[in-house]
């Protein structure tokens, strides 16, 4: 696994043996932004359910701005962002990602963020998809993108988002989300 574009493109990135994350493809995160495009410079990014921070760390890469990755275990996160020095740029959260949500979004200090890609774990799809529904457009600034990966057998829907685009990268489906009309 690796950073496929940008300022660390090629660079690899860790997947510690035995820990509990299924990281984005390299095929599927050079699709993703491929599709994001210019989307992506300036950018603020939540990625939740980060697992490894691959995501978040492709953005940053890039040219996103700064980053919050948040997951019940951040440590394969911290692994990857200490290893490519990007602990200025990144903020780690250890939090289960409802709970995290369900306080972010009555703090009106917490902001939006451009980009959130949501990569929980496929067998979660059922559990998470109420307080996704509910919160992500709160966090998501009128012209953002949220980026949700899941099972292509159980796909995850954000209902609340409109749907722009969708693919499947094998066993994955991605799809694209945005405000109504944007």
């Amino acid at each position: 696994m690796r950073v496929t574009g940008g300022e660390f493109g090629g660079r690899p990135l860790l997947a510690p043996r035995g820990w509990k994350v299924r990281p984005t493809s390299d095929r599927a995160r050079e699709a993703i932004f491929s599709s994001l495009g210019a989307r992506v410079a300036g950018a603020r990014v939540l990625d939740l359910y980060c697992g490894t921070g691959a995501l978040a760390i492709e953005a940053l890469s890039r040219g996103a701005e700064r980053a919050v990755l948040v997951d019940r275990d951040t440590r394969p996160a911290l692994g990857n962002v200490e290893q490519l020095r990007l602990g200025d740029r990144t903020e780690l959260i250890r939090a289960d990602v409802g709970r995290w949500l369900e306080r972010v979004s009555k703090d009106d200090e917490a902001g939006i963020f451009d980009l959130v890609f949501v990569d929980a774990p496929y067998r979660l799809a059922d559990r998470v998809t109420e307080p996704l529904n509910k919160h992500l457009p709160e966090l998501l600034a009128p012209d953002g993108r949220a980026v949700v990966e899941s099972g292509a057998g159980r796909p995850l829907r954000i209902d609340s988002l409109e749907r722009l685009r969708q693919r499947r990268y094998g066993a994955a489906e991605v799809s694209i989300y945005g405000r109504a009309g944007n």
